[in-house]
């Protein structure tokens, strides 16, 4: 059987994204070219564009993590923590560019983390599902908490400049607890979408939230506010003890490897050159907008900067109260787009085996995958019902409970992050290419070097958070 990459473009292909197999074809096939046309299909053709894959990676990638940049650099000191920054998106980067290379492989834009599992370690397929599921759920948990802390300071902060300042708002309307219930009323029709070509547009809103950001952190270091509060200490260098729990911060700032494969099949042309232009994009406008926010979030606040920079300035500010009102907005929906793939990894780890599978006409077995998450092709609404419930009460539940957003990046970052975004990557590209003499044996020992430095932030990172927790009168991680 001739097989299909993911790089490579065929001619006849289906003009709807998600059509493999037009019905009554095989008939006028048989008729007009034989009985083995029936074996043929009609393959998928891409249909996003290049602004439109950068915007949704960079969206991806963008999140509640530059949110605590300049935490970063309280802990470390300006030099080192931008060394950190840069460091962390050039691992990413060839993190995701050994993606691509496997992806290439995978059945013609069918790729995922499921397939490329499935082609490499398949007996381990199940584990690689759970922690794309943890990942992903981890973040959907820090999301939900940096609204419920945001949307009384809006609140307030509208309330008094359209009002006067001697007028308080409801009790009720200061409580995050309150909007945090009030706003899952939007958030849960938005999780059970099947699709996240639903929410595509979103991606320019958030895009524009966070530029928005940029100019708050700017405006406010040369014209402070007032009512801010002095800066603390500020040091070039300062490696502290509690770098090492910032550290998995950065990591999963970078972390969008969910989303490359769903990107690499959507693409009208998906090769290489095209994928490396989308991705050193993507990851190159992050660091910048990180290293601005942690640079002038730090300057303004010195060592008193918390783990939420746009919760210090004062609340009762129009202009910060719509720059967290849209910070708000683009967490929130970003909620939906993390729940996608961890219910469809889920579904594959309760059904772990089950993989729908068909053999070809020249007896040759194929891997037939209806979701780019790897979602099971048979998942049945009852099932994907209850698998939604399931992430969305308990993610909720745990956000209302939690207010302490360091702890739940320092724990997603260390399990989560860096499986998907080191081991992961090097493990797949290094089985792939290990016994191919035409590969670059530089690029799989660089692939398996990857690999082991993943593991090792992964122990190392996920002791020490641990430890934090056993010991709380240790050194805090807020600072």
């Amino acid at each position: 059987m001739v097989q299909s990459y993911g790089g490579v473009e065929s001619p006849g292909r289906s003009a709807d994204p998600t059509d493999s197999l037009i019905p009554g074809a095989a008939g006028e096939n048989d008729a007009l070219l034989g009985s083995d046309a029936t074996a043929k299909k009609l393959l998928r053709e891409g249909h996003a564009t290049v602004l439109s894959s950068v915007s949704n990676l960079a969206n991806t990638i963008i999140g509640s993590g530059m949110l605590t940049f300049p935490l970063a650099l309280a802990s470390a000191g300006i030099i080192p923590g931008m060394i950190t920054c840069m460091s962390s998106g050039a691992v990413a980067v060839f993190g995701l560019y050994l993606l691509t290379l496997c992806a290439a492989k995978a059945p013609h834009r069918r790729a995922s983390f499921f397939v490329v599992a499935e082609m490499t370690f398949p007996k381990a397929a199940v584990f690689f599902d759970a922690a794309i599921a943890i990942k992903c759920f981890g973040v959907s948990i820090s999301y939900l908490i940096i609204v419920k802390s945001l949307m009384p300071n809006v609140v307030a902060a509208l309330y008094h400049d359209l009002t006067s300042a001697d007028t308080n708002p409801p009790a009720w309307a200061l409580s995050g607890h309150i909007w945090l219930s009030i706003l899952m009323v939007i958030l849960i029709p938005l999780a059970f979408m099947r699709h996240l070509n639903s929410l595509r547009h979103t991606s320019y809103v958030a895009l524009f939230s966070v530029a928005y950001l940029v100019v708050i952190v700017i405006v406010c270091y040369f014209w402070p506010l007032e009512g801010t509060q002095a800066p603390g200490e500020i040091h070039w260098i300062k490696l502290s003890p509690n770098f090492v729990s910032t550290f998995p911060v950065q990591v999963f700032a970078f972390t969008c490897a969910q989303n490359l494969f769903p990107i690499f099949n959507e693409i009208k042309s998906n090769t290489q050159e095209i994928m490396n232009v989308v991705i050193g994009t993507s990851i190159g406008s992050a660091v910048l907008i990180y290293e601005i926010i942690a640079v002038f979030g730090y300057l303004t606040f010195g060592s008193k900067v918390g783990a939420n920079i746009i919760a210090m300035y004062p609340s009762t500010s129009i202009f910060i109260a719509v720059g967290q009102l849209a910070i708000a907005i683009l967490v929130m929906f970003s909620y939906p787009l993390q729940v996608h793939p961890c219910r469809n990894c889920l579904d594959k780890v309760f059904h772990a085996g089950h993989v729908a599978h068909k053999i070809s006409p020249t007896g040759e077995d194929e891997i037939e995958v209806e979701d780019e998450h790897g979602g099971s092709p048979d998942m049945s609404p009852l099932k994907h019902t209850l698998l939604t419930v399931a992430i969305v009460a308990s993610s909720f539940t745990i956000a209302y409970f939690v207010d302490d957003l360091q702890m739940v990046l320092s724990f997603v970052g260390a399990t989560g992050s860096t499986t998907i975004s080191f081991i992961l990557p090097g493990l797949f590209y290094w089985k792939l290419t290990r016994d191919d003499p035409d590969s670059n044996k530089t690029l799989n020992r660089a692939s398996l070097a990857l690999a082991g430095y993943g593991v090792c932030i992964f122990i190392f990172c996920l002791s020490y958070n641990i430890y934090q927790v056993i010991h709380p009168n240790g050194p805090v991680t807020s600072h």
